[in-house]
């Protein structure tokens, strides 16, 4: 059951994506959906005017071993005509699918539109109510997220430090970027929210050095503190060694043996959190199955290092890890855009 704080949270948020009295709006959800999300969803744009409807999809059997999470990747959809021509003929489709459709294979249709009109979605993480509802919303975030993105793609090379013995260089020539505001940007574009990222793809062939997890690193497969050191070896783009003692490490070895892969070691994401309302500690005050990661990624100073698929260097694999870093350094080439855990001034 909703609540009027929670739609109140999704209608401002909704018109900041742009939802008008008379726009066609297709809520889009699963069977394993979180009803609580979707109905409020569905009442928050009406509210706004919204002509809305549902479409509903079955969550598809698992493919793999163990769970999957956090992937960005639904495949729910499962490449149905009806359903991507109904989403397609949509001005705004609200995601509400657990796994979301920014990395769905079949979101290049949706967005595409119809009759010459594109399509717009918001995605909006796989979280609890609350989450929405706490994290208030920043009106000058979109810009220094755009000004991180912009400084990303001026730059040649990241390179990522830490007391700890973090030491990794990413080649950013040929990289994806991108930039998480949390607020769609227009016919054509999606957004997922909470946002407060900026991301780089790298291409092939282009990081290495050593990633060291420390106690309070988080591994947001697990929804885990690490709680002992883990040191992570890459060489061209994949982890050749994983160190360490303890549960963390068996459970980080255990996971990726488990796709039978090579790509599922390899580098999928590199970049930083800039919500300043989002929060590292959260993770205690939740059930593991309530919380779907999105605040730990976004929290501002985080070092977020990703495995698994990367479509730009042409891999993919069901095997992902979400590992936002505390007390990281971040240079863009000679300029530092994260400082042992803090956000310089200009982005922060």
């Amino acid at each position: 059951m909703t609540e009027w704080r929670f739609i109140r949270a999704f209608a401002a948020h909704f018109e900041r994506c742009g939802l008008h009295a008379g726009e066609t709006v297709a809520v889009l959800s699963e069977s394993s959906s979180r009803r609580d999300l979707v109905d409020t969803a569905r009442l928050a744009a009406q509210s706004l005017g919204g002509r809305v409807f549902d479409v509903v999809v079955p969550t598809p059997s698992s493919a793999h071993p163990v769970p999957i999470r956090s992937t960005g990747a639904s495949q729910a959809i499962a490449h149905h005509r009806g359903v991507i021509a109904a989403l397609a003929s949509s001005e705004l489709v609200i995601d509400c699918t657990v796994e979301g459709l920014l990395h769905a294979p079949e979101l290049g249709a949706i967005l595409a539109g119809a009759n010459g009109a594109r399509t717009r979605v918001l995605m909006i993480s796989n979280e609890r109510l609350d989450t929405f509802d706490r994290l208030q919303w920043d009106h000058d975030l979109p810009r220094r997220v755009e000004l991180g993105l912009d400084w990303l793609r001026a730059a040649d090379t990241m390179h990522v430090s830490s007391a700890a013995g973090t030491d990794l260089t990413i080649v950013l020539s040929g990289a994806t970027t991108a930039g998480s505001t949390g607020v769609t940007s227009g016919p054509g574009s999606i957004a997922h929210w909470p946002g407060g990222l900026v991301l780089a793809f790298p291409a092939e062939h282009s990081v290495s050095g050593t990633v060291m997890l420390s106690p309070g690193d988080i591994n947001l497969t697990f929804n885990r503190y690490i709680e002992r050191p883990i040191a992570l070896t890459i060489d061209d783009d994949h982890i050749v060694d994983i160190a360490g003692e303890g549960v963390d490490t068996d459970l980080f070895r255990s996971y990726l043996e488990a796709f039978g892969d090579r790509a599922s070691y390899a580098t999928s994401h590199v970049g930083w959190g800039m919500n300043p309302s989002a929060r590292w500690d959260y993770l205690e005050l939740y059930d593991h199955g309530d919380i779907w990661g999105t605040e730990a990624r976004a929290f501002a100073g985080n070092f977020l290092y990703s495995t698994g698929a990367n479509e730009n260097a042409g891999r993919f694999t069901a095997g992902h890890f979400d590992l936002p870093m505390r007390h990281c350094t971040v240079h863009l080439d000679d300029r530092p855009v994260v400082v042992e855990g803090r956000l310089v001034v200009e982005l922060s």
